[in-house]
């Protein structure tokens, strides 16, 4: 029961830090493409924060199983805070080579926070459900992250509003107050401690040894690489430079689709009632995967001058903004079960005892993926454009299935 309740404080604190972390994207985002940032400029304003977070997996889950999860999540609390006031007090007179290098600084220790706080709330869980109860474990974990991502999309939505409502320095100030209040009640609340490992941890264990682990860790890399290759940078930019759309529709449209990404999410279980175990997850897995390949060539195609003319003639109420949007609810939709498999899998697969360690394993490949994926986003989208981007994208979640066909092997061994 004392499990239950420090899980379920974990969970709230997380959820307050999501909104925040969504909102300082699409601030961070809109303010310095409106100020004159190149795509390729904006790419690298979020390098260091996914660099970080491979780095902040790699030594979190270690820090996590020593200590307990009560120490890596304040402690990503309090980071946030601070990047969120080094960003507000961001001056004025700096030139835009200092400007980028000063917000690259921030992010980066925003993109330490964030992870601390995912490590600990993902690992909390493996804690709370009986080890008998594969269901409920699919179950929970799905709804964990399907929430994480719905409370992003409104995150996203409050950073385009406050944006433009009361402006960038403003906004963040009110967000680490509001993070502020978060920590201390978590801070007041979390007494018991959760995640300390029993036995002794060496180096090695850093490392994951389990070859599921191992090939599960690689897929994450390319499936999320996928998504962040055109979704990050170009789709953002493509909406507000070529489609004409302010502030406000890209903050709340994209709001929107991480919304409803994240509640399909949490609704996978009860779309795939019959996905209970492992085995029927990873065969799962692969076929949502296929499916997921082919919706980027399909958009991609759609978005080409001759794709353009044949949906004008067939459709004629379509054009490029249509056919985009409509291929962006698709592509959340199977993404969406993807992702959720996925973070089953790595759930399943973790030992109770040292859980923390190949989470923050799975989730350092994850950051790897999101390090990768929106560096491509802007150089890709800057030279080439956003059908380039999703060929990219393709191409990447081809490679992810394919590193997921061993799980069907290793499935069988875990029964």
């Amino acid at each position: 029961m004392a499990n239950l309740k420090s899980y379920s404080i974990v969970t709230a604190a997380y959820w307050g830090f999501t909104i925040t972390d969504g909102a300082l994207r699409m601030l961070v985002l809109l303010h310095f493409h409106s100020m004159g940032f190149t795509p390729l400029d904006l790419a690298l304003l979020f390098l260091l924060y996914e660099s970080m977070g491979v780095i902040t997996n790699f030594f979190g889950g270690w820090i996590g199983a020593r200590f307990g999860l009560r120490l890596t999540l304040f402690t990503g609390l309090l980071v946030q805070i601070i990047s969120l006031c080094l960003l507000a007090g961001l001056p004025d007179s700096l030139t835009l080579a200092l400007s980028v290098t000063y917000v690259m600084g921030a992010q980066a220790l925003s993109g330490v926070a964030k992870d601390l706080t995912k490590m600990s709330s993902k690992s909390a869980i493996k804690l709370v459900i009986p080890a008998d109860q594969q269901g409920g474990l699919f179950k929970w974990v799905s709804l964990l992250t399907g929430s994480k991502n719905a409370l992003k999309g409104v995150g996203f939505f409050v950073g385009g509003f406050l944006l433009n409502t009361i402006g960038f320095a403003p906004s963040l100030v009110v967000m680490a107050a509001a993070l502020a209040i978060v920590l201390i009640a978590a801070f007041m609340s979390l007494k018991s401690e959760i995640g300390k490992t029993t036995g002794k941890i060496q180096g090695k264990d850093l490392f994951s040894k389990s070859p599921s682990i191992n090939y599960l860790s690689a897929a994450r890399i390319f499936l999320f690489a996928s998504r962040d290759v055109w979704f990050v940078v170009g789709v953002p930019i493509f909406l507000a430079g070529n489609l004409g759309w302010n502030f406000n529709e890209v903050g709340s449209f994209m709001a929107l689709w991480v919304i409803g990404y994240g509640i399909v999410q949490a609704l996978v279980p009860a779309l795939l009632r019959q996905t209970r175990t492992s085995e029927t997850a990873v065969n799962a897995t692969i076929l949502w995967g296929v499916a997921l390949c082919v919706l980027p060539l399909l958009i991609g195609a759609g978005l080409t001058e001759a794709g353009t003319a044949i949906l004008t003639n067939v459709f004629s109420v379509w054009d490029t903004g249509t056919w985009l949007i409509a291929g962006l609810i698709l592509f959340g939709t199977v993404f969406a079960i993807n992702s959720a498999l996925h973070s089953y899998l790595i759930v399943e697969f973790s030992g109770a005892d040292k859980v923390s360690l190949n989470i923050g394993f799975y989730y350092m490949s994850n950051a790897f993926g999101r390090l990768m994926g929106p560096f491509l986003s802007g150089l890709v989208y800057q030279y080439y454009g956003l059908t380039a981007c999703l060929m990219v994208s393709a191409g990447m979640i081809a490679l992810a299935v394919l590193l997921t066909l061993p799980l069907r092997q290793e499935a069988l061994y875990d029964r």
